[in-house]
């Protein structure tokens, strides 16, 4: 079963993809949507699951690091309430503390320039959001 694992911003949607079988993540795309635009990021979301055969999207949950929950929190909510009213897409919230300062690790040590890090950084924190609930499911 292939999963989608999505990295929502203000104006940016970090896309990954699992293979098949549903064990590794890997960079899809970065969306750019008009600001706070989260009705285009949906309707790009139900084509992209349509496009690729997947029923189950990995929505980051970006909670503060003491695990409260901020605006970030609520607007994720809101977007996995409405892609599931409006489809039959399953919106699972994945904890995603930490995933910039990992990717942004990974990237430097990668010898990634500025330039391309701000680029791919959205699609690599979708890598990390879904392999982690893809590492999460396999025990």
């Amino acid at each position: 079963m292939k999963y989608i694992g999505l990295d929502l911003g203000s104006k940016t949607l970090g896309v990954a993809i699992s293979d098949p079988l549903g064990m590794l993540a890997r960079a899809y795309e970065t969306y750019r949507f008009d600001d706070d635009n989260y009705d285009l990021a949906i309707a790009y979301v139900i084509k992209l699951c349509e496009k690729e055969g997947v029923q189950t999207v990995v929505l980051g949950y970006p909670k503060h690091m003491n695990g409260d929950e901020g605006i970030r929190c609520k607007i994720s909510e809101e977007f996995k309430n409405k892609l599931e009213a409006i489809s039959d897409i399953k919106v699972i919230l994945q904890d995603e503390r930490l995933t910039t300062v990992i990717v942004d690790r990974a990237m430097i040590s990668g010898n990634l320039s500025r330039k391309n890090r701000k680029t791919k950084k959205d699609e690599m924190a979708a890598v990390v959001i879904l392999q982690n609930y893809l590492d999460k499911i396999s025990y």
